[in-house]
């Protein structure tokens, strides 16, 4: 998965910042870090794997 896959496109603040799904991953995760409400939740975590539970059945394919 990469970062561009983990944010909310429809969200406000995500309008201006120019990101798409051709920008460079870590610019993605620069506009995170700055602007988390852009960022899809929740993320499950489990030993080394993650997943963005949306829905949250997503969540049970890594537990």
């Amino acid at each position: 998965m990469r970062p561009y896959d983990m944010i909310r496109r429809a969200e406000p603040d995500l309008k201006g910042l120019g990101i798409t799904a051709e920008t460079p991953d870590g610019e993605v995760i620069k506009a995170m870090v700055d602007h988390p409400s852009i960022i899809q939740r929740p993320i499950v975590e489990v030993r080394d794997r993650a997943a963005l539970a949306r829905p949250i059945e997503k969540a049970l394919e890594i537990i």
